[in-house]
């Protein structure tokens, strides 16, 4: 019970920073969040803790718990993702993450033709014939766990542990995708032909063409979620002195 209170309190006020309702600036003291969400102390104080991580607030001594700006929240973390594609900036989160992995999967691909072990690579292709036979079939579920755990074969197959540690964020990117109604219930045959082209082109130990399919696959995807972030703003970090 209180590992549940604990995450939807996590939720509650995640979703209402990142959607804007408690705006940067805004600050909370832990006893009103306690009467608001009808959770303990413990609760607020542990919920806190966790966005603390996620920089979305700070707390200071005879002031309380401060909203933090957008500059300061961890953009990869998969919870802040979800939030964002949960939300009005779901657009910019979707240019974000999609400009993220048209420049990482491509590369990724290239690498895990030269690196990935005989076992990955006989995976991928089976992962991607059966992503052709489900989207065909239109299982929207069956084709999303197909879809995740493609290109999270493929960064893995890379051998590079930081291209690895973006399976998460490319899974939240899916899943939101499909769940915000963004993905057609039958995928585009020209979509799942070059899922297969990169699978096979990593399983022949060819570098040029799966980099290369790959791009194709990411140049696709921005431009059809392009107008999702029409005159979306973009986040400028500052850079420290």
């Amino acid at each position: 019970m209180t590992s549940s209170l604990h995450h939807r309190a996590i939720d509650n006020l995640g979703t209402r920073i990142i959607s804007g309702d408690l705006p940067a600036g805004h600050v909370m003291l832990a006893e009103q969040l306690e009467d608001e969400l009808q959770v303990s102390r413990s609760v607020i104080r542990e919920a806190v803790r966790v966005l603390q991580s996620l920089g979305l607030v700070e707390t200071t001594k005879r002031v309380g718990i401060r909203v933090l700006p957008a500059s300061r929240w961890n953009p990869f973390d998969p919870q802040v993702i979800r939030w964002r594609l949960a939300s009005a900036a779901r657009g910019a989160q979707l240019r974000s993450l999609a400009e993220l992995r048209a420049a990482v999967e491509p590369a990724a691909a290239e690498l895990a033709a030269q690196n990935a072990p005989a076992t990955l690579r006989m995976e991928l292709v089976d992962v991607a014939r059966a992503m052709r036979e489900a989207g065909n079939n239109g299982e929207v579920a069956r084709f999303l766990e197909l879809d995740i755990r493609f290109h999270s074969l493929l960064l893995s197959g890379s051998g590079n542990e930081m291209f690895a540690n973006l399976m998460g964020q490319v899974a939240e990117t899916l899943t939101g995708r499909t769940v915000h109604g963004l993905m057609p219930d039958h995928p585009h045959q020209t979509a799942l032909q070059w899922h297969e082209d990169v699978a096979e082109a990593i399983a022949r130990g060819d570098a040029v063409s799966a980099r290369e399919a790959s791009d194709r696959i990411m140049r696709r995807t921005m431009s059809q979620m392009a107008d999702t972030w029409t005159e979306q703003p973009r986040v400028f970090i500052p850079v420290r002195q």
